[in-house]
């Protein structure tokens, strides 16, 4: 079954352009060009990934992008004209899966739409199902994608959750911030290295983690790695 593209942006040239490029790859395309007609077609048509744009009339894209991860996990590719890197850090900490900036190539929106459904499905990791680490501090269900922090349950993004079961498929193994953003991007894109390092910190945040006895370790000039191990006897 082909997925289903929400495109959302005020420019209808540019939703045209986005639509013939998309259904030239053979996706469904639905149009909105506001925030609340976005908001609507959303809850209405359960689209598969949206394209959304920040400077939007009726409702700002962040509040869309906000109020979308509230009623669930849908994949959101945003777009905008600001390519600072608080811009960027901002959209990520809103719970986009990828960020492209004005003016871009179809084409390349198109390969990170593709990118985004793809690692959709997860990480593929050495053994599926649930494990634990550090002696039960960390439990991973990658079936269920969910994740259990000292005894009680933490609400990842898409992102987070697939950075941390990379990072857990090898406790241990040193990961460059280019490898991690390939594992969790779907390609590696220079422009996309430190935003890794939102990604972790966001992590830590929600998992608790603190020196000295840190689940996700910096290592300096490389980038990190899971700090506990695989428990033996905790697979199940």
């Amino acid at each position: 079954m082909m997925a289903t593209v929400l495109v959302v942006d005020d420019e209808a040239k540019l939703r045209c352009l986005l639509r013939e490029y998309l259904e030239r790859d053979g996706y469904t395309v639905l149009e909105a060009s506001d925030g609340p007609g976005a908001l609507d077609l959303a809850t209405a048509s359960h689209p598969d990934l949206v394209v959304l744009d920040l400077g939007l009339p009726g409702l700002p894209g962040e509040e869309v992008a906000r109020l979308l991860r509230k009623a669930g996990e849908v994949p959101i590719v945003m777009l905008t004209a600001r390519a600072t890197e608080n811009d960027r850090v901002m959209g990520l900490r809103l719970g986009a899966d990828d960020y492209v900036v004005k003016p871009f190539s179809p084409r390349e929106l198109v390969a990170r739409v593709e990118a985004v459904l793809r690692r959709a499905r997860g990480p593929r990791t050495e053994r599926e199902g649930a494990a634990s680490y550090g002696n039960g501090r960390l439990r991973i269900d990658t079936e269920r994608r969910e994740v259990h922090a000292s005894g009680r349950q933490v609400e990842l993004t898409r992102t987070e959750f697939d950075l941390l079961a990379t990072l857990a498929s090898r406790p241990g193994r040193a990961w460059t911030r280019m490898e991690l953003v390939g594992r969790v991007q779907g390609h590696t894109f220079e422009a996309y290295e430190r935003t890794i390092d939102v990604h972790v910190k966001n992590l830590r945040r929600k998992l608790g983690d603190t020196p000295p006895s840190a689940v996700i370790v910096t290592l300096p000039g490389v980038g990190y790695k899971l700090g506990v191990d695989r428990d033996v006897d905790r697979d199940t």
